[in-house]
């Protein structure tokens, strides 16, 4: 005989009961490298105007001008063309979620080479639509040939980009970008999670061609918590997607936030400098090591592929280091950690980790 909560739970799409939840693994006393997180905090004098800043603010009063005044100053903060839009988000997963909802018609299909970021298609799936995935190559880059085919067999409404890309950690070919956005039936998402590390960006597509958006978040500028993303693009396509946003999706608290780190911006690209030098670092450190294949990298994250990924994944964590494990993830990955690059302490303590782990094996 069903209870209460069989007739609720029955109430739910089977599809989504069948899903499996994005997870966020505890980092509780363990050195925290597998989120690509920036591992630098506000200087103590920054600290405490940010916290008085914050004291001021009318958080009895719902959001309203200051988040306008955060978006002016991201499209100015990103050199964004004085013709296009911009709408923030509750992060980028907001953004993600309603491009989903944008383009959800009947038989509308979303692309996007894989492997990538996994919310592309928890996104396309939690809204009923198809997913396609077109294999990288064995390099990580992208298939041209396999990336038109499925453009036009499948007519995606919506292609993402990710650029770097997420977990590979690198640039694709800016001529092989250009001739998948011109065969683009639909919509282009760039999405530049990862723009302050990488040496070029896509705001020259945004300025060129009208179906393409540039996405991008502070939580790599140095801003995880705070949960600010922003999508760039023709001003009248952004205009119909805000439509879906919900409204004061963005906190007062979080957008005054926003705006003093946009006052302080240096500070951030001292920051971001400190680890793109530690990135070099570690990637020369780590291709030293015994056994260890190491990929180019344009992120704050760097992949690296190893003998027995799961047990050295679990041997790191039993020595106080957690990466992210994504050998699991798809086929291409096979062997593959991705590690978060850090202060030079955490990295040397992860190398540490990584040479103790490796001796071990």
């Amino acid at each position: 005989m069903s209870t209460p909560l069989d007739n609720a739970l029955n109430c739910l799409r089977d599809d989504v009961r069948a899903m499996h939840a994005y997870q966020v693994h505890s980092a509780a006393g363990l050195l925290k490298l597998d989120a690509m997180e920036n591992p630098y905090r506000l200087p103590q004098e920054l600290q405490q105007a940010l916290g008085e800043r914050l004291g001021q603010v009318a958080i009895n009063r719902y959001p309203a001008e200051r988040v306008q005044d955060l978006a002016r100053a991201l499209a100015a903060h990103a050199r964004m063309p004085a013709d296009k839009g911009l709408m923030l988000g509750n992060g980028s997963d907001e953004l993600i979620s309603l491009l989903a909802m944008a383009i959800c018609k009947p038989g509308a299909t979303v692309l996007a080479p894989v492997p990538g970021f996994v919310m592309y298609e928890l996104s396309a799936r939690y809204q009923g639509l198809r997913f396609v995935g077109v294999p990288l190559t064995a390099d990580f880059e992208l298939d041209e040939s396999a990336m038109l085919a499925a453009i036009a067999r499948d007519q995606p409404a919506l292609i993402y980009l990710a650029y770097p890309n997420n977990p590979t950690a690198n640039l694709w070919d800016p001529a092989t970008i250009e001739r998948i956005v011109q065969a683009a039936p639909g919509l282009v998402v760039m999405d530049e999670a990862y723009q302050p590390f990488a040496s070029r960006d896509a705001m020259d597509l945004l300025a060129r061609y009208p179906q393409v958006l540039v996405m991008r978040t502070m939580s790599k500028f140095g801003l995880a918590g705070v949960r600010i993303g922003y999508l760039m693009g023709d001003a009248e396509l952004v205009h119909q997607i805000d439509k879906l946003r919900p409204p004061y999706n963005i906190s007062v608290l979080n957008a005054e936030a926003g705006l003093f780190a946009l006052e302080h911006a240096d500070v951030y690209e001292r920051q971001a400098a400190e680890l793109r030098h530690e990135r070099a670092q570690l990637q020369s450190a780590l291709a030293g090591l015994p056994g260890v294949q190491v990929f180019p990298s344009e992120g704050n994250m760097i992949l690296i592929r190893v003998p027995e990924a799961n047990a050295l994944h679990a041997d790191l964590k039993s020595r106080g280091v957690l990466v992210k494990n994504v050998s699991g993830m798809h086929a291409l990955l096979a062997g593959c950690l991705r590690l978060t690059v850090g202060t030079p302490e955490e990295n040397a303590a992860m190398l540490a980790a990584l040479q103790g782990a490796l001796g071990s094996a």
